[in-house]
């Protein structure tokens, strides 16, 4: 069967392959509406997060011989303390400036973190194979289907859904937004503001990190891995609405379809369409799709 003079199982397999690109998407572009949500900082740093959370798997498993389950869970808190560190010793002196204070602190700091390691590991990539329980595929009739691909869109998916409800639908939720826009009532509660705006912080690196360790299996871990791919997702953040946790779950993962069949019916405007998208978006709502107007 053929649609569009595409086999449908060629079909397919570009929507698998742009839901494992949007899950990347969205997750990344997750950890941005956070901290800017929240913080009201734009993380130039994301790509970098998102980079050392693939490279410190694989430097786990090269050196130590730690699997990957482990660092699903250590990639996240190690690149999450390193966040800690950021937000106390650089983030914490710019809130009230403007917003470009924060983006060229971050671009900075994203390029003296990808100049170390690049002089480290250079800038060829490193292969890191998927866990054994995951690899090979699954025959469903009418197409073979990678078990890692499909893993990495569960699993991107569980966690955006569970942190869009933690931040929507609970009081830490509501403690967080409260701590953004009147600090000295919810510290009448008994909250530490300071602390928690750390940690929230900390939550969006290791989300960064946390999509890294997903990527490594899939693409090639280099120091630069995280460059090109965070321009994409600050495009996705700008579609779905500047601080919109659900926008960017959705728009991530709308996306990154779009672009999976961009690629089979135009491949010359696969790399490009997202940000077409973004200019027709910015031009019809500049909000964004699930911003708010002011």
């Amino acid at each position: 069967m053929q649609i569009f003079g595409v086999s449908l199982p060629g079909l397919l397999s570009q929507l698998l392959l742009g839901l494992v690109n949007g899950s990347f998407y969205a997750i990344l572009s997750l950890g941005l509406a956070v901290i800017f949500g929240l913080l009201n900082v734009i993380n130039f740093a994301h790509g970098a997060l998102f980079m050392m959370g693939a490279l410190f798997t694989w430097m786990a498993a090269t050196y130590f011989g730690v699997n990957y389950w482990v660092m699903l869970l250590v990639a996240p808190l190690l690149v999450g303390v390193f966040g800690v560190l950021i937000e106390r010793l650089l983030l914490r002196w710019i809130y009230k400036l403007d917003h470009l204070y924060g983006m060229l602190l971050t671009l900075g700091l994203t390029l003296l973190v990808e100049g170390f390691f690049r002089s480290i590991y250079g800038v060829s990539g490193l292969g890191y194979d998927a866990p054994e329980l995951l690899q090979g595929a699954t025959d469903v009739g009418f197409m073979m289907l990678p078990n890692y691909r499909v893993w990495v869109v569960l699993a991107s998916l569980t966690v955006c859904l569970v942190t869009w409800f933690v931040i929507e639908k609970t009081r830490l939720g509501a403690y967080l937004r409260a701590g953004t826009e009147n600090p000295r009532l919810v510290e009448a509660f008994g909250v530490n503001v300071p602390v928690m705006i750390t940690l929230t912080y900390a939550f969006g690196a290791a989300l960064a990190a946390f999509a890294g360790v997903l990527a490594a299996p899939v693409y090639q871990v280099t120091p630069l891995m995280g460059q090109n791919l965070i321009i994409v997702v600050f495009a996705v953040v700008v579609i779905g609405g500047m601080g919109s946790i659900l926008g960017s779950i959705i728009t991530g993962l709308g996306l990154g379809v779009i672009e999976g069949f961009t690629k089979v019916f135009y491949p010359e405007a696969s790399s490009t369409v997202v940000f077409v998208i973004m200019v027709i978006v910015l031009l019809i709502r500049p909000a964004g799709l699930f911003g708010k107007e002011k």
